[in-house]
């Protein structure tokens, strides 16, 4: 079965949740859930993260941790084990308490920090638990509201995304998460690229250029069509550019250019990417005009060994590329 990519380095934020074994529950009592709290504390200390918000419900949990060191995956793996560990030996158990790993969506601080907080501390309400977030004793909103900090949660990244005046930060983060109520705010997370990434276009790029390309290849890899795709575009623009010495702009809009041409037919042959979003990424083209001169460079290559030879020495140069 096909698993998501797990993308780790240094600074990175990530949407982090698991969920109960078949759907099951993970917090049977208020002491557990003070229990899972006691272990993301011992884990912050241990692995030195910064929580920015969390939200544990009965069947799963949500967490926003930012990683100052590349340790996820160490950071999970402590938190989720200890705290199944601890459940097994309370309810007299054996087994699985999550269902299989935890998912973790990497998340552009700048973009979408603020709005996937509030979409977060207002899950209690979308499900009918409380009226208010308030009300809910189970999540970091009344360590930004009321006062009444949390040692595990660190509030100030978004509260300074509120206001530059601190000691209104609190009342402009409830009135911000409080408009909420009521009304049906999209999910943030329904904008995550290839299951993992939630961020704007440069975002995605640069996350992906963190990966090596044969992890994405791989069939154990989810969404990799997708990933393959938006990390293969503009690495393939900046290998044309650079074997066939010219700039980007004429790549990008110079018709007759056979940098362009080659550009295109490597970005068809050696990534998943549509021809409707070759299209786009180029502007002045339709996608029917990448159809053709990647079939047309293709036929000439066929005889043309001037052509070959340059395509193949681009192809060699250039790990991105498959032989």
């Amino acid at each position: 079965m096909a698993r998501p990519l797990r993308v780790e380095y240094e600074g990175a934020v990530y949407h982090v949740t698991a969920r109960g074994n078949e759907r099951g529950k993970i917090f049977f009592s208020k002491r557990d859930y003070e229990k899972f709290k006691g272990y993301l504390a011992i884990a912050k200390e241990k692995y030195g993260f910064i929580l920015h918000a969390y939200v544990l419900m009965t069947n799963h949990y949500h967490l926003i941790i930012e990683t100052p060191q590349k340790n996820l995956s160490k950071i999970m793996h402590y938190i989720n084990s200890s705290y199944t560990a601890y459940t097994n030996v309370k309810r007299k158990r054996v087994g699985h308490l999550f269902q299989g790993r935890y998912k973790a969506i990497l998340v552009d601080k700048d973009n979408y920090l603020l709005e996937l907080s509030r979409y977060l501390h207002l899950n209690p309400v979308r499900v009918n638990m409380v009226q208010n977030p308030e009300e809910y004793p189970h999540s970091s909103y009344r360590s930004y509201v009321t006062g009444q900090t949390e040692n595990i949660v660190s509030s100030d990244t978004i509260l300074e995304m509120m206001t530059a005046k601190k000691k209104d930060a609190p009342d402009n983060y409830r009135n911000f998460v409080e408009t909420g109520l009521g009304e049906e705010i999209a999910s943030p997370l329904q904008k995550v690229f290839g299951g993992i990434i939630l961020g704007d276009e440069g975002f995605i790029r640069d996350a992906l250029a963190r990966v090596e390309l044969g992890r994405i290849e791989t069939p154990e890899v989810s969404h990799g069509k997708a990933l393959r795709s938006a990390m293969g575009l503009e690495e393939i623009i900046s290998a044309c550019c650079e074997y066939f010495e010219v700039a980007r702009e004429e790549i990008m809009r110079d018709k007759r250019s056979e940098a362009r041409k080659a550009c295109i037919y490597l970005m068809k042959k050696h990534t998943c990417a549509t021809n409707r979003e070759i299209a786009k990424l180029f502007g002045t083209l339709s996608y029917s005009a990448v159809a053709k001169i990647s079939q047309n460079i293709s036929q000439q290559l066929g005889v043309d060994k001037s052509l070959q030879e340059r395509i193949k020495g681009l192809q060699v140069k250039n790990s991105l590329f498959k032989a």
